[in-house]
């Protein structure tokens, strides 16, 4: 498998609004496979003296992006049911990315104030901020829901709530999962049969399948000659 252009650095949060927190550096530049996800994230990016703000939506496909050498990335991605309502994230679906207004150096506007951009180790206290001032929220029910619990709600209700919350309905969501594990398995040397087991699929083509809509490449691909990959 190619080598990534990417150098990350990841860590959980104990926050209840951040999945995790991630940075990387990319020494050189190139295309790479954007894979399929359902969280939404607040990216930061520094590239040549320049710094600005994306709020990013999730992706229901694969997309080949372009990487700049030299540049540094901040991600904070968020919790499954978080997301700020004047940008949902079905308006932010598959790369119809926001990129904020940038107010000085190390500031950028957001709601008529100016913010200052947040770091890799302040990501807490940025959300939180975000939180108090109404511009981040997050829908318990599709926390509940994620977590195996099952609300009092009809199940088009339910749907209803995911798809403003998340973009995507519970079953995309499953889907892209189910294909995300099956590309980590992969990607760590685990053979395709057991891959098809341990990720939850039928047999070998529903496996091919799931994988060819969320990443783009076949399972042999991947295991034999697949490009850099952001998953």
């Amino acid at each position: 498998m190619s080598e990534s252009p990417f150098i990350a650095e990841e860590r959980p949060s104990d926050s209840r609004f951040i999945e995790r927190v991630w940075r990387s550096r990319s020494e050189r530049g190139g295309p790479f496979t954007s894979t399929a996800a359902i969280h939404s994230e607040i990216v930061l990016t520094e590239h040549r003296g320049e710094t600005y703000l994306t709020v990013r939506g999730p992706e229901t496909r694969p997309t080949t992006a372009d990487c700049p050498a030299e540049a540094e990335f901040l991600g904070v991605v968020l919790e499954l049911g978080t997301f700020m309502p004047h940008l949902l994230p079905k308006g932010l679906l598959d790369r119809r990315d926001v990129t904020l207004p940038r107010a000085g150096g190390r500031t950028f506007w957001l709601d008529s104030s100016v913010w200052q951009y947040p770091d890799f180790d302040n990501a807490e206290a940025f959300v939180d901020r975000l939180v108090r001032e109404g511009l981040l929220v997050r829908d318990e029910v599709v926390g509940a829901v994620v977590q195996g619990r099952q609300p009092d709600l009809a199940e088009r209700s339910v749907r209803r709530r995911f798809l403003t919350a998340t973009g995507l309905t519970p079953g995309t969501i499953r889907q892209i999962r189910r294909a995300r594990t099956a590309l980590s398995l992969l990607q760590s040397g685990r053979p395709i049969l057991d891959t098809v087991q341990e990720a939850g699929y039928f047999d070998q083509p529903h496996l091919t399948r799931g994988l060819k809509r969320f990443t783009g490449w076949t399972p042999a691909e991947i295991v034999e000659q697949a490009p850099p990959f952001s998953i």
